[in-house]
């Protein structure tokens, strides 16, 4: 432990520190990142968290049982003022496959512990969460309690982990709940004081508690339908405001130091589970083309279907095809933020689609499936659509014989645009429409998955309400997709088995 300095007791924090909990992120076989954040007035107004304008020592501790009699790491990091007195702590030389247990501690104050896990080596089955878009206003965040109640080894994150808008600027389908701090976000203040909202939650705690996370960004971190340079507002000095989205978006998450390079933010990353699984997470924002047809869900837009449009990046492309031709691991789980199905929102004769997301990138979609047909066992997981979705991909959606290359799961919000509901009809007619979809619910949850070597096994969870505390989280579907190997893994998709 760090001695205290001479004259300590005069700097000493004047209360908790640790008020928006801790974090793990990107496990490897012989480590992770640890994160904190010191603040101990999370909502002050300059969006330092009422710290010092000084450096603070931070001392951390990793065990391999939850009392600390048994640490196997220990040392003292930095939380700069300059970066917002976060710390992203690198763990290297543990055993592979196990869990972990950590917390840290400053100026006497000790953090909450957190629980965190190596990657393992081998086969080793894994039980994983998948959620995204937690829209503060629109509800409490009781889907990440359900989730972290069931304790997943892993939880991935696909976007919208926050919203940028200012109080009542998104509520049209939700009503208000909870309100926003003032201001839509502009600056790096800004957004490091929506962050800490955030993170100030209990429920979001418990779920950043329980395990490692991967999380990725979609476009409320930054602002609503960004793409690339360009803001869907319209707005001068957007690259500016990117920047400084970014920096606040790494200094409140697990992720590692390199990925945050000057005004780019790389959130495209491999993650391996032993030879079982890996994880490709993509990035569909940053290096995108604008939208074609002026954004939104329109009809008869061929600007979408130009073949030199590209929603990766040439960059970003060749790293997802040479990953996905050389993996060796028995699953490959694309998770990214946008639907990559197909999907007509025009019921009836001609059709309308949302050409923000791969919809109005069709040829590189094109592309992007090929490849996929090419991988071992591929799954697309996917978020944004605030709606659960199970779909099969196709090369051609339009083709009832065309081959199914690989599924995609979409989970619902945690919380974005409140209680939800279930319009059978809607549901009825979209699935109608959409004969590649099987299931869509409009409720809120997150989706609870078992990956093995011979099966990938999904509950779709749902919450009746979340406008209130204590609703109870129930499975409404399951699909379990078996796995295919050698030449009937090529070009095809084993069918799934679903129930509810």
């Amino acid at each position: 432990m760090i001695a205290p300095a001479a004259g300590a007791a005069s700097r000493t924090l004047r209360s908790d520190p640790f008020s928006l909990g801790v974090a793990s992120g990107d496990p490897a076989a012989d480590g992770f990142v640890l994160w904190t954040r010191l603040a101990v007035d999370p909502l002050g107004g300059d969006g330092r968290g009422g710290m010092p304008s000084r450096d603070v020592d931070v001392e951390w501790q990793v065990a391999t049982d939850e009392r600390f009699a048994k640490v196997v790491k220990s040392g003292t990091a930095t939380a700069r003022a300059r970066d917002a007195h976060s710390v992203h702590v690198e763990l290297k030389g543990l055993e592979p496959g196990r869990d972990y247990f950590y917390r840290f501690r400053s100026e006497g104050r000790l953090s909450p512990e957190g629980r965190t896990r190596t990657t393992p080596q081998g086969e080793t089955p894994l039980n994983f969460a998948v959620a995204a878009c937690a829209h503060y206003e629109h509800g409490y965040y009781t889907a990440y309690r359900r989730l972290a109640e069931q304790e997943p080894d892993l939880v991935v994150f696909l976007g919208d982990y926050m919203y940028e808008y200012g109080p009542s600027g998104y509520t049209a389908l939700a009503g208000r709940v909870r309100t926003h701090t003032p201001g839509k976000c502009r600056t790096l203040a800004d957004y490091r004081l929506r962050h800490a909202q955030y993170k100030s939650d209990p429920d979001l705690q418990a779920a950043h508690a329980v395990a490692p996370w991967l999380v990725a960004f979609d476009d409320h971190e930054v602002e609503n339908n960004w793409a690339g340079p360009v803001s869907s507002t319209g707005a001068a000095g957007f690259e500016q405001r990117r920047a400084q989205a970014f920096k606040a978006y790494y200094e409140n998450m697990p992720l590692r130091r390199a990925s945050l390079q000057g005004a780019v933010l790389r959130v495209n990353r491999r993650v391996s589970w032993g030879t079982l699984a890996r994880f490709h997470l993509l990035d569909t924002r940053q290096f995108r083309d604008d939208q074609a047809c002026l954004d939104g869900v329109r009809a008869g837009c061929d600007e979408r279907l130009d073949t030199e449009r590209t929603l990766l990046g040439s960059e970003q492309w060749r790293w997802l095809e040479s990953g996905l031709d050389a993996s060796t691991t028995r699953w490959n789980l694309l998770g990214q933020q946008i639907m990559v199905a197909q999907r007509d929102f025009k019921v009836g004769p001609g059709r309308e689609v949302n050409l923000d997301s791969w919809d109005g990138y069709a040829a590189e979609r094109t592309r992007l499936l090929g490849s996929l047909a090419r991988t071992p066992n591929p799954v697309v997981l996917t978020g944004d659509a605030h709606m659960h979705h199970l779909s099969e991909l196709k090369p051609d959606f339009d083709d009832p014989d065309s081959p199914v290359v690989a599924r995609e799961l979409v989970a619902s919000s945690i919380a974005s645009d409140g209680d939800g509901y279930r319009d059978r009809t809607w549901i009825a007619e979209a699935l109608q429409e959409n004969p590649h979809i099987s299931y869509i619910d409009q409720r809120r949850g997150y989706l609870m998955a078992r990956l093995t070597r011979d099966e990938l096994s999904v509950d779709f969870r749902t919450l009746d309400y979340i406008s209130r505390r204590g609703a109870r989280a129930k499975t409404a579907h399951r699909v379990t997709i078996p796995a295919l190997t050698g030449e009937a893994a090529a070009g095809k998709a084993a069918a799934p088995r679903t129930t509810g």
